[in-house]
């Protein structure tokens, strides 16, 4: 082919798979780093209790999550991998949430002795109690509810 002339179009279509598939990043602008956020968060946010972790939201213009891991879960170590273990489900279910909310997922103690499948159990249940699932229904038990209005007990957040 001679230079500057232009090459044929592609007559192999994209799979159509590939199309459809969502993106499963999580940029900076998903993030929450700013403590007024997280502190607006705890204060006037909604909030579920459920196994490894606390999920607290307030409806938002967009997607975005913050992540807390206290010093009482354990070394830096562990709590590098609580960090780790919340960004990844929230990064494979990110497509699952309804409405755009800010979240902050707070690790509890329980996250250390725990593997990947019983933290997304864990989140994919707080998601589906606060209805913040799309298409899902409350796997839980009836029973009394964890959701709660604004929270501030001290143990939650450092």
């Amino acid at each position: 082919m001679p230079i500057g002339a232009e090459r044929p179009a592609s007559t192999i279509p994209p799979p159509a798979a590939m199309k459809q598939m969502p993106r499963l990043d999580f940029p900076r602008r998903k993030r929450i780093a700013r403590s007024s956020d997280f502190a607006r968060l705890k204060e006037e946010g909604r909030r579920e209790v459920c196994g490894t972790l606390i999920l607290n939201w307030l409806p938002a213009d967009r997607l975005r999550l913050g992540i807390v891991t206290g010093r009482k879960i354990g070394s830096a170590v562990v709590r590098s991998r609580a960090r780790r273990l919340l960004r990844e489900v929230f990064r494979q279910h990110q497509h699952e949430v309804s409405t755009p909310v800010s979240m902050v997922l707070v690790a509890r103690h329980s996250i250390a002795a725990h593997g990947l499948e019983a933290v997304r159990r864990d989140y994919l249940r707080a998601l589906s109690r606060a209805r913040l699932r799309r298409g899902a229904q409350d796997p839980a038990p009836p029973g009394p509810s964890r959701t709660s209005a604004p929270s501030n007990p001290s143990s939650d957040l450092p």
